[in-house]
């Protein structure tokens, strides 16, 4: 299925990706920004699956997804309920990181962003990948890529960039070497 490829593909992209959500999040928006590591929403947003409301199911992956985020009881009743609910709900639940408000998302979203693109990159690309594999079962897990990429971390300039900067009290200068 072609939704479901896309949103693979978003989730097992290499690189962090936010959800900048703005207005409504329904059905396949919401799966979508699932897909996504974090989620920023409007205080004004709204978000709901209609899917009992319409008659059709989901799949195990997109399920699956937003049950890592919000667990099995939030998730039951998101689908069960197939009511519309808020930001504030939604960060109480886990669905987004953030709610902040509209006139402030754009701004708020570019500033979360370039923090992220200023950490060191193979910190950040580490704990994607761990973080995705310790929602996986355990026999599909591979922990010996995850010890890998920390040692790659601890072998790294960025290493020593790191602490020669925080010992300098300055900015530290990443290259992702």
């Amino acid at each position: 299925m072609i939704v479901e490829k896309a949103n693979n593909a978003l989730y097992d992209f290499p690189k962090p990706t936010i959800a900048m959500i703005r207005g409504y999040c329904i059905g396949g928006g919401l799966g979508l920004a699932v897909c996504c590591d974090l989620r920023v929403a409007s205080d004004n947003s709204r978000f709901a699956v209609p899917a009992a409301k319409l008659g059709l199911g989901y799949s195990f992956p997109g399920i699956k997804r937003l049950a890592d985020l919000v667990g099995p009881s939030f998730t039951k009743e998101i689908f069960y309920t197939a009511r519309q609910f808020d930001a504030a709900e939604a960060v109480s639940m886990g669905l987004v990181n953030r709610a902040v408000p509209v006139a402030e998302l754009e701004a708020y979203v570019k500033t979360y962003a370039d923090t992220i693109a200023g950490n060191a990159p193979l910190t950040v690309n580490a704990v994607k990948f761990i973080a995705n594999e310790t929602v996986k079962d355990e026999s599909k897990r591979d922990p010996k890529r995850c010890a890998e990429l920390v040692k790659r971390c601890f072998d790294s300039k960025d290493y020593i960039e790191g602490r020669r900067a925080f010992m300098e009290k300055r900015k530290p200068a990443f290259t992702g070497a």
